[in-house]
């Protein structure tokens, strides 16, 4: 069930707080196997075999930080979120999708209608009623493209989606899809994305990752 989204900003965590490299706790959750192996081919588009797994871990970790939230809709949400660019025009994704006025693309519009009805074929099957199913639609539906977060669940989705860029791999991908290099892209972290998240938890997560990220790929040196 959602959690009301409480008022204060960025939202303050009563659990305890990792911000240790995220590769040390992936996430356990054989539970969600059976999910994974239903979405095999949308993993297989923009490096969401990479992406999905990467934020699953930080939900994991957001979840601790937040007791108070339903833990298997922020799992379910996150695993699911970005699977709808598996069915979209993969040439669109980049041309559109990482360039311009990037969250105004149609095209990432499109990704969250599919990502939904990826989420309402696979869950049924799986055992997951009706209500669960509307509930992970809600958080996958303006992932993306709304600027404001509905529950806490909500908050905690979107705070996984951007943690995952902080850390060394994200950067690796997602620097090439914005045509940035390394070091440059870890400054539009810094700049753009940071004040974007949403918990104070997610914060210090990030800043720690980026941190170390930014040691680790020598960018005040290569740039």
């Amino acid at each position: 069930m959602p959690t009301s989204l409480p008022t204060a900003r960025p939202i303050p965590g009563s659990g305890p707080v990792d911000i240790s490299p995220i590769s040390l706790t992936p996430a356990p959750g054989e539970d969600l196997d059976p999910i994974w192996k239903a979405v095999v081919p949308e993993t297989r588009a923009r490096g969401n075999d990479i992406h999905l797994p990467i934020s699953l871990a930080y939900a994991e970790r957001l979840c601790d930080a937040f007791p108070e939230a339903d833990r298997l809709l922020v799992r379910v949400a996150i695993q699911l979120h970005d699977t709808g660019w598996g069915r979209v025009d993969e040439d669109r994704i980049l041309s559109e999708g990482f360039s311009g006025d990037w969250r105004k693309a149609e095209i990432r519009f499109e990704h969250e209608r599919q990502g939904c009805a990826i989420a309402r074929e696979v869950l049924p099957p799986l055992g997951y009623d009706d209500v669960f199913v509307r509930q992970v639609c809600d958080i996958i539906d303006g992932h993306d493209t709304r600027q404001e977060a509905y529950s806490l669940e909500d908050a905690l989705v979107r705070d996984a989606d951007r943690l995952w860029r902080f850390d060394h791999a994200g950067i690796a991908l997602a620097s090439g899809w914005f045509r940035m290099d390394p070091a440059v892209y870890s400054d539009r972290l810094e700049a753009e994305i940071l004040p974007e998240l949403l918990t104070a938890p997610a914060i210090a997560m990030a800043t720690a990752e980026l941190e170390r990220s930014r040691a680790l790929l020598k960018t005040e040196v290569i740039r």
